[in-house]
């Protein structure tokens, strides 16, 4: 059987250290899990009492672009964490923000089309757009500007920008003055912006700026996998411009039929549980504090400290050149899953790792600890 050749994309190494753990833990060890981006806490009790008063009801297809209670209350989010007016015809329910990124990426490139990414960036970023005959055109951001991407490098000749801030693997966010000079940069030169906005609710001190603060005529990206900590329940949604409501619709209808209608209904009681979401942010931030005093205690001090999301990206080049051998050492002998920095740069990355804090503290506490008796036995 013969295989397309954009069907010929990257492994996402974060999913296979995943399972190498697993067969760790099935093998009997206790792992502690710092690979992935994923909150251990459960979706809110509000959302689930939702989905449970619902299951006797048929919960077949919902329109295409989602319940209409649903995108109006992501709108009225917008009003109340940015002061942000937004018509909720513009607000696109997806599976997920990956079904975002495939509406995106759709709706506004043709094949053979270029989108600039910064690097480090989320994988899937330069993948979905492989698979989609779109050429990611990578731009090196570097750890002095934050792993943030400056407005001279957007180069001339593309025809997107991915922007994410917070950004993974790096935490670090963009100002309101730096998010405006990047969009007016773009749009100067016909570029079209797509922002990834999915760890929004996660900062420690400076609050997040969304790009509709500068412009309505930009993709936004967001999910309620992060902040609600609903990764599984594969539920995300998308702001677009009036312009291109229905053709995204139109994708959508054909793509997907519609979001799933149970995880809507948990999604839509979900934003009525701000503040138990909220809280999680405590935890977060205290295994932030964790990290930023731990990881140089254990060797890994060289790093951005993180404004938002729940990462550190470390730099390891005194370490290794091969961060999935080492992240392999790691997991082999301290037990601790840790993300190879290949996944986000593929130039650099191999000279970097990415921790995740998303888990327990006693989790983070005990994770710190092994990484230290791991280095001092190196």
């Amino acid at each position: 059987m013969r295989h397309s050749t954009r069907g010929q994309v990257d492994p996402f190494i974060v999913m296979d250290v995943m399972e190498a753990a697993a067969r760790a833990e099935a093998a009997g060890r206790h792992i502690i899990h710092m690979e992935v981006g994923q909150p251990s806490t459960p979706a809110p009790s509000g959302a689930r009492a939702a989905l449970a008063g619902a299951l006797d009801q048929p919960l077949g297809y919902t329109v295409a672009l989602g319940l209409p209670r649903l995108r109006a209350g992501i709108a009225g989010l917008y009003r109340r964490w940015y002061g942000v007016d937004l018509d909720p015809a513009r607000v696109v329910v997806t599976p997920g923000s990956s079904g975002a990124f495939l509406l995106a990426f759709s709706a506004l490139f043709d094949a053979g089309d270029k989108v600039a990414i910064g690097a480090p960036g989320y994988p899937s970023y330069r993948q979905i757009m492989r698979a989609m005959s779109v050429q990611p055109v990578e731009m090196l951001t570097e750890a002095a500007n934050r792993y943030q991407p400056l407005p001279d490098q957007i180069p001339a000749d593309v025809q997107g920008l991915m922007l994410a801030s917070p950004g993974n693997p790096s935490g670090t966010m963009l100002g309101l003055d730096e998010l405006r000079a990047l969009i007016e940069r773009a749009q100067g030169q016909d570029t079209a912006v797509i922002s990834d906005e999915i760890y929004h609710g996660l900062s420690y001190g400076k609050r997040c700026h969304t790009a509709l603060e500068v412009s309505d005529d930009v993709f936004v990206i967001n999910s309620f996998s992060k902040f609600f900590c609903m990764t599984g329940w594969r539920i995300g949604w998308m702001i677009v411009p009036e312009s291109h409501i229905r053709t995204v619709e139109r994708i959508a209808q054909n793509m997907f039929i519609c979001p799933p209608h149970a995880s809507q209904v948990a999604a839509l009681a979900a934003l009525d549980c701000e503040d138990e979401a909220r809280a999680n942010l405590a935890t977060y931030a205290e295994n932030r504090r964790l990290m930023i005093e731990g990881l140089p205690a254990a060797g890994f001090g060289n790093f951005a400290p993180p404004d938002g999301a729940f990462y550190v990206y470390a730099d390891v080049s005194d370490l290794t050149h091969d961060s999935r051998v080492l992240a392999a050492e790691i997991l082999d002998q301290a037990g601790v899953a840790v993300t190879p920095g290949l996944d986000f740069d593929s130039v650099r990355g191999g000279q970097t790792l990415r921790f995740s804090y998303a888990r327990s503290t006693a989790d983070i506490t005990e994770g710190l600890a092994r990484l230290r008796d791991f280095m001092a036995r190196r």
